[in-house]
């Protein structure tokens, strides 16, 4: 009987062990936006040492480039800004914040992707869009949209592949650009690219808002909708390597990172669904290599925020196969 009780007293021992052993290596959003903060800050402080690392050979990427961790940005930066958005993935373990930060005393805006394992950050992923003026609009803004922290009721709250679904629509409808798409957005979809609002944007100096109707380009003038619906969009020509980074069920936030083409060759010439022809757009081959966050409820997107910066034309990511990253297919951050 003894024994017996022995063996059930060191079970239960061991299963407390165990579950304490598994709720210290869980890493919940708080604990997900904490190491995002220690981050930046030993970024801030070109100290690289004071991250708590996975091992010595963390992959680090900057621009697709991949570097030591420690170089790059490590040896530019001089301080942290005050804009902080962050999309906090528990079931992934991985968080994306897009903060502004100060380089060489010139503001910035990061991307900044970490994979985190057993409280230990195993990846790291930086998009970097030197556009001073798009950091000094973002921190005048003094923080994110309220939408992007509000929790959607638990009654509402749709899937991880739902939401991404949802989200990849955007890509798709603007990449096949007939503007005959069905396009999830709501009636308050905004949208802020680089710290400028690129949809319901007012006029420059009295500037009238143009037709989508008879316009020859888009605008940022317009509605969500409007612009998708008006099939200007034609200087994207493939929306490729889209990578979902990062998804929030909680709040109905997806991370996505992905690159924009712009081929300056047959995208060029197109036709709107009202028959127009028009030619316009890029003469070089260029891309934009973006962050952008999505805020989906009852199906539609509202709030859209990216950063994005121009790199040469068909850029790797650093993180996908050359195959996936010529693809238009979804793919997930494991």
């Amino acid at each position: 009987m003894r024994a017996h009780l022995l063996i059930v007293v060191v079970a239960v021992a061991g299963l407390c062990t165990t579950s304490v052993h598994a709720q210290q290596g869980r890493c919940d959003r708080d604990c997900l936006i904490g190491i995002s903060g220690q981050y930046l800050d030993a970024l801030a402080a070109r100290d690289a040492k004071r991250l708590t690392l996975a091992s010595a050979s963390v992959k680090y990427t900057e621009n697709g480039q991949r570097l030591l961790l420690g170089d790059g940005l490590w040896n530019s930066i001089t301080a942290r800004g005050t804009y902080l958005l962050h999309v906090a993935d528990q079931t992934a373990g991985q968080i994306v914040t897009i903060a502004t930060l100060r380089e060489n005393g010139t503001p910035l805006i990061v991307a900044v992707r970490l994979k985190v394992d057993n409280r230990r950050i195993s990846e790291i992923e930086t998009i970097v869009a030197r556009s001073e003026g798009g950091a000094k609009n973002l921190e005048t803004m003094g923080k994110p949209r309220e939408a992007f922290s509000q929790l959607t009721p638990a009654a509402n709250r749709m899937s991880r592949s739902e939401l991404v679904r949802i989200a990849n629509m955007y890509f798709s409808g603007m990449q096949l650009n007939d503007g005959k798409g069905k396009y999830p957005f709501a009636d308050d979809c905004d949208r802020i690219e680089n710290g400028s609002r690129s949809t319901n944007a007012p006029g420059r100096g009295g500037q009238a808002r143009p037709d989508p109707k008879t316009s020859t380009s888009y605008s940022g003038m317009w509605s969500c909708r409007e612009q998708f619906e008006s099939g200007l969009i034609h200087f994207v020509s493939r929306i490729r390597d889209r990578r979902y980074v990062a998804v929030d069920e909680e709040r109905g936030l997806v991370m996505a990172f992905a690159f924009f083409d712009h081929d300056a060759g047959p995208s060029r010439n197109f036709v709107t669904p009202d028959g127009r022809k028009v030619t316009a757009g890029p003469v070089q081959p260029w891309t934009w290599m973006i962050a952008e966050v999505f805020k989906v409820e009852n199906g539609l997107l509202h709030e859209i925020e990216a950063i994005l910066e121009r790199v040469p034309y068909g850029m790797p990511s650093g993180w996908s196969s050359w195959e996936d990253g010529l693809s238009d297919r979804i793919q997930f951050q494991r």
